[in-house]
């Protein structure tokens, strides 16, 4: 069942009504259940609160963005978080949205998720490192939740990366060591900020990714 005061707080970033974007997503939700059975698409303890752990979880991200930003890149889709409830809640809009999986079952889901709520999107079913980035142009944002560590996600994004492009990351505990980490490599500029749905988790916004020079 819909429960639209999880997700009530962001429909003024929604291209439409809220009972129409909670619509989709209760359709979005039926769909995850039924491929939940064969295929682990999410945690199975978080299944029953799909409305909060996942689908205002992915929307908080809509909060840091701009009307400019047109072409969405998400990386590692897994389920769908965050790249399918924004591509709903962007749906009737100009968004565009590169879902990048190497998992055939996951892609095949996301595929049908897509055609069936006719979503702006499209599933690439290969690893991003062999993907060239001339397929997908230059993202405005780059998304990625629960996919690698901020060092991996660095090298992962950094192909893609142009000049104005920047990365909308939901991380957990653990950001403040992977922050460290991946200051050995790289070099960006970063913005943090609580997480809406998660006491510990937090929403890092990258802008001008670049790897560091040997010395």
């Amino acid at each position: 069942m819909a429960d639209l005061t999880a997700i009530a707080p962001y429909a003024p970033h929604f291209e439409r009504g809220l009972d129409a974007v909670a619509a989709d997503l209760e359709s979005y939700a039926n769909l995850l259940r039924k491929w939940q059975v064969v295929q682990n698409l999410v945690s199975r303890e978080t299944l029953d609160q799909v409305w909060t752990r996942h689908f205002a979880d992915s929307l908080q991200a809509l909060t840091l963005t701009q009307a400019v930003d047109l072409n969405f890149l998400d990386l590692g889709s897994g389920g769908g978080f965050p790249a399918l409830p924004l591509a709903i809640a962007a749906k009737g809009g100009k968004r565009r949205f590169i879902l990048v999986e190497p998992n055939a079952r996951k892609v095949s889901f996301l595929r049908t998720v897509a055609r069936e709520l006719d979503l702006n999107v499209l599933v690439i079913g290969r690893r991003s490192d062999e993907i060239d980035s001339r397929e997908t142009g230059a993202p405005d944002v780059i998304t990625s939740r629960a996919l690698a560590g901020l060092p991996q996600l660095c090298q992962w994004m950094e192909p893609f990366f142009a000049e104005n492009s920047r990365a909308i990351l939901h991380k957990g505990r653990e950001h403040v060591e992977e922050l460290a980490e991946s200051g050995a490599q790289w070099l960006y500029d970063v913005l943090i900020r609580p997480s809406d749905t998660d006491p510990g988790g937090v929403i890092l916004t990258i802008t001008n990714l670049r790897r560091k020079s040997a010395s």
